[in-house]
């Protein structure tokens, strides 16, 4: 993995500003801290910083290839599952290759079909190719968005980046945010709707959507989209269907020249990885598979099991590493570093984000860094085979809202009139919500509930799942750790997503056809644990710590924040006399996780000097 920047001009001269390049691919230092690299013609300036994790020897970049006359320079960040299928195809096709990286991979078959090279591909990836021959750009980012890529035109130039810090390192961006920017972080947030970049005129290519730029302007092409058609199979081929390709995804990711672990919290999807990688370890390097675990300071004193945490994870942790012989790392984390890691992790994801499940993300990669490079993690199997309680209860399945995040009325309190008086959240939220159902791909004759249940499905892919996808990106990038998501395989995401509920519900079961499809691979006991979140704090010293720092800022005349919020109401939480009630986003996130994300939110105005116009 790596970060990636450029800049194009197609009128005017821009290759005396290489210093702003430099300025740009700087702020990447983290996400490729192993190389770095330019390439600068008249009208194109290019850059890249590199974390090795394939063919340290051949694989630099931008790499430049030419072909009739033609010369081709990409820049890259992502892995591509399927690159030694690619590169035989290629090779039948007449092209030669001098190095075994799949970004000379990748940029010959661009060369060969163009944009729809896309087509081709099983990865994850965002990426740009320059055509300096034609004068022309090209940028397409993978089908679920795992690796970010932004982008903003100003005049004649295009801009873009791997975050969005990369684009405001360049004097033609400002960080300045509209009405839309203030719902996005108001309404939505730490969501946010797939394509927008907060910032104003700033945008990310969406997933499954490619870019092309040329002098006859840009672009916009999606390039992929889920289908939805009659689920043909029976139980037992789906089944056997669903094991091939996990099974096929989880190896196909093990593939590095570098160390390789996996997280591990003891459930269903973080073990299955983890028995499948320790197993194919064992038999192809006569090796130990190297897991992760995350806990905090006094958990194992106050947590309390809820509906949505049922139990806490270091039994099904210990109990999995036993059973595949995992060398594993108890990672816990103090409380004054969850909270002080807030602002580290603004800085991560250049925008107010999942508060102290982001900080404690941001720690975790940092100690899996000093020894692994590369981790495998259990995102997105809830999304695509129905893990969470949205998808099993009728008021949070009919609420026609984000079912994570409902109480877009109580948001507004937290914001002061007048601003109030110019954003209605309300409205914001439910536009957004109804134009993502508009682009469900519906299949003629479905019974209601069913295709209620595919609505809920898309909303979670594409922004649940999204909003997942952004956090792990950027926190683990931050320490230079390379982080893949197995479940998140379009083949995978494709069949499961055809497959009816009571398929899907197997013996009764939230995810039981994945339970089942599981079956002999992990002990019983684990294979049906019920499912647990992402674990967060329990000890009150995290809460007193944010409830200190907000009254800070509140009682700070400088603090920006305060020109946006109820300051009474805010106060009111802070304080402890009052409680916003109820979880904000998320299942877990409720009053201590809203002080910290008001916090993130200070943090973000002060430290990227946010403007409000």
């Amino acid at each position: 993995m790596c970060g990636i920047a450029g800049w194009v001009n197609l009128k005017d001269d821009i290759n005396q500003y290489e210093e702003i390049l430099d300025r740009m691919t700087a702020k990447l230092s983290q996400r490729g801290p192993d190389d770095l690299g330019k390439w600068i013609s008249n009208h194109a300036l290019i850059g890249h910083r590199r974390l090795v994790v394939v063919d340290p020897a051949g694989g630099s970049q931008p790499m430049v290839r030419t072909r009739e006359g033609h010369q081709f320079i990409i820049t890259y960040n992502g892995e591509l599952y399927n690159t030694l299928d690619l590169r035989k195809e290629l090779e039948l096709r007449g092209h030669k290759f001098y190095s075994n990286s799949d970004t000379e991979v990748l940029l010959v078959s661009y060369i060969e079909w163009g944009p729809d090279c896309v087509e081709h591909l099983n990865g994850i990836y965002a990426f740009g190719v320059w055509d300096e021959e034609s004068q022309s750009l090209f940028l397409a980012r993978d089908r679920f968005g795992v690796k970010p890529l932004f982008y903003a035109q100003r005049g004649n130039s295009l801009i873009f980046g791997s975050e969005l810090k990369v684009l405001l390192a360049n004097d033609l961006i400002k960080p300045e945010i509209d009405k839309d920017g203030l719902s996005e972080i108001f309404a939505l947030g730490p969501a946010r709707t797939p394509g927008h970049g907060v910032f104003k005129g700033v945008y990310e290519v969406k997933p499954a959507h490619s870019i092309f730029h040329n002098s006859n302007g840009t672009i916009v092409r999606k390039y992929w989209a889920l289908e939805s058609f009659e689920h043909q199979d029976s139980i037992e081929d789906t089944l056997s269907k669903v094991r091939e390709l996990v099974y096929d995804a989880i190896t196909r990711q093990l593939v590095a020249d570098v160390p390789v672990c996996t997280f591990l919290s003891g459930g269903l999807d973080s073990s299955a990885i983890s028995a499948i990688a320790a197993k194919a370890f064992m038999a192809s390097q006569n090796r130990q598979l190297h897991t992760y675990s995350i806990d905090y300071v006094g958990n194992d004193k106050f947590f309390k099991a809820n509906d949505f945490q049922p139990d806490s994870d270091p039994y099904w942790v210990k109990r999995m590493s036993e059973e595949f012989n995992t060398q594993h790392h108890y990672i816990t984390v103090d409380n004054d570093k969850l909270a002080e890691a807030l602002k580290d992790a603004v800085l991560a994801r250049d925008l107010p984000g999942m508060a102290d499940i982001d900080s404690s993300l941001w720690l975790f990669c940092k100690e899996i860094k000093k020894e692994a490079t590369v981790a495998l993690s259990g995102e997105c199997a809830d999304e695509i085979f129905g893990g969470y309680p949205w998808f099993h209860k009728e008021e949070l399945l009919n609420a026609q809202t984000f079912p994570w995040s409902r109480y877009v009325n109580e948001r507004c309190n937290i914001l002061s009139s007048e601003v109030n008086s110019v954003l209605n959240l309300s409205e914001y939220a439910s536009m957004r919500y109804n134009n993502t159902i508009l682009e469900v791909p519906r299949l003629p004759g479905e019974a209601p509930l069913d295709a209620k249940r595919r609505e809920m499905f898309y909303l979670n892919i594409y922004w649940f799942m999204a909003t997942l996808l952004e956090r792990k990106d950027r926190m683990s990038m931050a320490s230079g750790l390379e982080v893949r998501v197995p479940y998140c395989d379009h083949r995978l995401v494709q069949y499961v997503w055809n497959i009816p509920w009571d398929i899907k519900m197997y013996g009764n079961r939230e995810k039981g056809l994945l339970r089942q499809a599981l079956k002999g691979l992990l002990p019983d006991d684990v294979l049906f644990r019920k499912k647990s979140p992402y674990p967060k704090t329990h000890n009150p010293a995290y809460e007193s710590f944010v409830r200190k720092w907000l009254l800070e800022i509140l009682n700070d005349t400088s603090s920006p924040i305060r020109q946006l919020i109820n300051l009474e109401g805010v106060r009111a939480i802070a304080e402890g006399t009052s409680d916003y009630g109820r979880p904000w986003f998320g299942q877990l996130m409720a009053a201590p996780q809203l002080m910290a994300y008001l916090i993130q939110v200070d943090l973000w105005l002060r430290n990227y000097k946010v403007s409000i116009v």
